[in-house]
């Protein structure tokens, strides 16, 4: 966001950045960092030795290949990095579990040494695995949604079937519901997944009254893979059906969760007793300077 401001001062052009650039610049500068994340941890202060840091990350880095290869097979027809990312994200979540472990020294002592060692590491320790945790969470949330989105924009009429994500949704018609201060047209949408019926969608056009202005309402299903979205939009006067545009997000929950995540885990190091840091209280020997000298004036 810097680069449109830099170009101006230096040379005066005015320009604007859009999508393609920030996902042209954005994952070259991002990937390194990602990938150091959970090596940072592993550093000591002033006695660093990074290949030593890497060589205790051997377990977690196995567990990213892995995974990026189960994601290459079971989505071989989408992005050529998206397996990648997948791994990237492996990548953070193993790498933050294994720095609480290697401090406990799990598999160098016997088990319950270990145990008694990780339950005595400081609240600080926890809080930076956990938060690291939520940002390889998000990684696999925007990587599912940046590569495995589906979306279809078509017009339906009633009683036409369409599959996506394989959930067949069905579009039932449109009925008029009124509310307090608006007036929807109200879009039936049954989705079927697994042969039985998981929900009724209701994306509607809705009109306020009385300032006649027009909203979009969407409908939303959650699967466990991801969120289904369908949203209405205007008639079509050929067909006699409804322009419909239906999108599914795979694993965009994960976002949501790593964020939450995110926001627990510096809970937690912000609850370590070393943070915590009170206001001084004020020495003996100045109250008693300050009484003194209130007696004399």
């Amino acid at each position: 966001t810097l680069y449109p401001l830099a170009l101006e001062v230096i040379g005066g052009a005015k320009i604007s950045v859009g999508p393609p650039f920030f996902n042209l610049t954005f994952g070259p500068l991002m990937v390194p960092l990602l990938l150091l994340l959970p090596i940072g941890p592993m550093l000591a202060w002033k006695r660093a030795d990074a290949w030593a840091a890497v060589q205790r990350l051997w377990v977690a880095a196995i567990i990213a290949l892995i995974a990026g290869g189960i994601a290459f097979g079971l989505k071989s027809n989408g992005p050529l990095l998206a397996p990648l990312g997948i791994a990237l994200g492996m990548w953070l979540i193993a790498g933050a579990i294994a720095e609480p472990l290697y401090r406990a020294r799990f598999g160098e002592v016997p088990m319950a040494i270990a145990f008694r060692r990780l339950l005595g590491l400081p609240r600080s320790t926890f809080g930076t695995a956990i938060a690291h945790a939520g940002v390889g969470l998000v990684v696999l949330g925007i990587v599912g949604v940046s590569a495995w989105r589906q979306e279809q924009v078509l017009v339906m009429t009633p009683g036409q079937v369409v599959n996506v994500a394989g959930a067949t949704i069905t579009f039932g018609g449109v009925v008029p519901v009124k509310g307090p201060n608006w007036q929807d047209e109200q879009g039936r949408f049954q989705v079927v997944s697994g042969g039985r019926e998981v929900a009724v969608l209701t994306p509607a056009k809705r009109t306020m009254q009385p300032s006649g202005q027009t909203t979009s309402e969407v409908g939303i299903h959650p699967f466990w893979t991801g969120d289904l979205y369908i949203a209405m939009g205007d008639g079509d006067r050929a067909s006699g059906g409804r322009v419909v545009r239906i999108y599914y997000n795979p694993l965009v929950a994960l976002i949501w969760l790593g964020a939450l995540v995110m926001f627990i885990g510096g809970a937690v190091s912000l609850s370590d007793r070393r943070f915590r840091v009170g206001a001084p209280n004020r020495s003996a020997t100045r109250k008693a300077g300050r009484q003194t000298a209130g007696a004399r004036a």
